[in-house]
C-alpha cells in the first residue's frame, strides 16, 4: 500500500486531519488497533473551543454540531459559597464556547470517513514504524490476520498517551516535563437535566467538583477524589451527597439526581513532550501532551495540533514548501505551553492538595476573588478559556 500521508489513530484528531486532508485532495490511510465501537465508547471531553469549532465547519462535518451542539457565551466560578459569572462572549469580542461531546464529534467524523470512501484499517496490531528520517518511510502492521507494509511521504501520530509512535522516537530525542497530580476527578453521567444553564466550576474546602452536560437532558459531573480512591466504593447516592455538600447552596438546592448511566475515575497530569516530530514523523494530541481537564484544552490543543500539520502539508504539497515542516514543532508549543499554564492555573486555584492548610485555602479564595473583582482579571480568565489564537504557520 502507498499514499501520502499515514495517520495512526482514528480518534477526533486523526479523523479530522484525515477529513481535511481529503477535501484537499491529499490521499491519506488511517490505522486504529481498536474496533469503531471501541472508540466511540470513550467518554471524554465536551467543551470545544471556537478555533475547534470553526476548523470542524471548514473540514465540513459540523452540520449535527451546529444543530444539536450547544453554544456557551460564559461560565461561572464558584467559591467562598458565592458563584461569579465569567461573560465570555462579554469579554472577548463576541467568541464563546460550544458544549457537544468528544463521542458526537468522532461520530461524525466517522461517518464522514465512511462517505468519502477514505481507507480507514481498523483493529491493526503489530504496528511498526520505519525509516522515519528516510524520503520514504513505512509502516508495516497486522490487518485481518496477514502482515502488510504501508509506504508513505509523512506518519502523524494521533495514538494518544500509549501509543506506538512516540515510542518509536529513538531514546535521548525527546525531552520530557511532567506533573502528576495527588488526586483524580470521579465522574458521571446520568440523564437528568443540568442543574444549571452553564457550567459550574467550585472550588470548596471539601474539594472542586464540576458541573457541566452533554445535552439539555443529559448531564456530566465531576467531584474530586483522592488518587488512591476506587469507582466501587461510590454509590450514586454517596457521590450525589457529595456533590451537593461542594456547590453554593442555592445551586445544591436545584440538582435533580438519578441513576449513573456511566461512572469512572480519571487521574490528572501535566505531560509535554519536546520537540513534537523526528524525521517525517509529526505527534499530535496525547502523543505529546496532556493537560488537567480543568481547563477544557485537551480535546482542543489536540485541534489546534491538526490545523496547524493540515496548513503545513496543504503548502508542503501545493507549494513545495518543505521549510515549513521543521517548524511544525515549535509553532504547536508555543501554544501548547500556554493552554498548560491557564490549565495548572485553574487546577492549583480549584483544588484541595495534600498539604492545603488554612493559608493556602485563603490565599486560592483571594486569588478567585482578585481575578473576578477585576475586568482585567475576568478578561485574562474569559481570553484563555475561549483558547488562544492559533498559531500562524508562517510570520508576518
Amino acid at each position: 500500500m502507498n499514499t501520502q500521508v499515514a495517520i495512526i489513530g482514528a480518534g477526533p484528531s486523526g479523523l479530522l486531519l484525515g477529513q481535511l486532508l481529503h477535501n484537499a485532495g491529499i490521499d491519506n490511510v488511517i490505522l486504529e488497533r481498536q474496533s469503531p465501537d471501541y472508540v466511540l465508547g470513550r467518554i471524554r471531553a465536551g467543551v470545544l473551543e471556537q478555533g475547534m469549532v470553526d476548523l470542524l465547519r471548514e473540514a465540513g462535518v459540523a452540520a449535527r454540531m451546529d444543530s444539536e451542539g450547544l453554544p456557551h457565551d460564559g461560565f461561572q466560578l464558584a467559591f467562598d459559597g458565592r458563584c461569579e459569572r465569567i461573560d465570555l462572549k462579554g469579554l472577548t469580542g463576541g467568541k464563546s464556547v460550544m458544549v457537544y461531546g468528544q463521542t458526537e464529534v468522532t461520530r461524525d467524523l466517522m461517518e464522514a470517513r465512511q462517505a468519502s470512501g477514505a481507507v480507514t484499517l481498523y483493529n491493526t496490531s503489530q504496528v511498526q514504524l520505519h525509516e522515519l528520517k528516510g524520503e520514504r518511510p513505512y509502516l508495516t502492521f497486522e490487518h485481518e490476520g496477514r502482515t502488510q507494509r504501508l509506504t508513505c511521504d509523512y506518519i502523524a501520530g494521533c495514538d494518544g498517551f500509549h501509543g506506538v509512535s512516540r515510542q518509536s522516537i529513538p531514546a535521548g530525542v525527546l525531552q520530557e516535563f511532567e506533573r502528576v497530580y495527588p488526586f483524580g476527578w470521579l465522574g458521571i453521567l446520568a440523564d437528568t437535566p443540568p442543574v444549571h444553564e452553564e457550567l459550574i466550576y467550585a472550588n470548596h474546602a471539601r474539594g472542586f467538583a464540576l458541573c457541566s452536560m452533554r445535552s439539555p437532558t443529559r448531564t456530566r459531573y465531576y467531584v474530586q477524589v483522592g488518587a488512591e480512591e476506587k469507582v466501587e466504593d461510590w454509590s450514586d447516592e454517596r457521590f450525589w451527597d457529595e456533590l451537593k455538600r461542594r456547590l453554593p447552596s442555592e445551586i445544591a438546592s436545584q440538582l435533580v439526581t438519578g441513576p449513573s448511566i456511566e461512572k469512572s475515575i480519571a487521574p490528572l497530569r501535566s505531560f509535554v513532550v519536546e520537540p513534537m516530530q523526528y524525521g517525517r514523523l509529526f505527534l499530535l494530541g496525547d502523543a505529546a501532551h496532556i493537560v488537567p481537564p480543568t481547563g477544557a484544552k485537551g480535546l482542543n490543543l489536540a485541534a489546534s495540533d491538526v490545523s496547524t500539520l493540515y496548513r503545513i502539508l496543504l503548502k508542503v504539497y501545493r507549494e513545495g514548501r518543505v521549510d515549513l515542516l521543521e517548524r511544525y514543532s515549535s509553532i504547536c508549543l508555543r501554544r501548547i505551553w500556554k493552554a498548560e499554564r491557564f490549565s495548572w492555573w485553574m487546577t492549583s486555584m480549584l483544588h484541595r492538595f495534600p498539604d492545603t492548610d488554612a493559608f493556602s485555602r485563603r490565599m486560592q479564595e483571594t486569588e478567585l476573588d482578585y481575578f473576578v473583582s477585576s475586568e482585567a482579571g475576568r478578561r485574562t480568565i474569559a481570553e484563555n478559556y475561549v483558547g488562544l489564537p492559533y498559531e500562524p504557520i508562517e510570520r508576518e
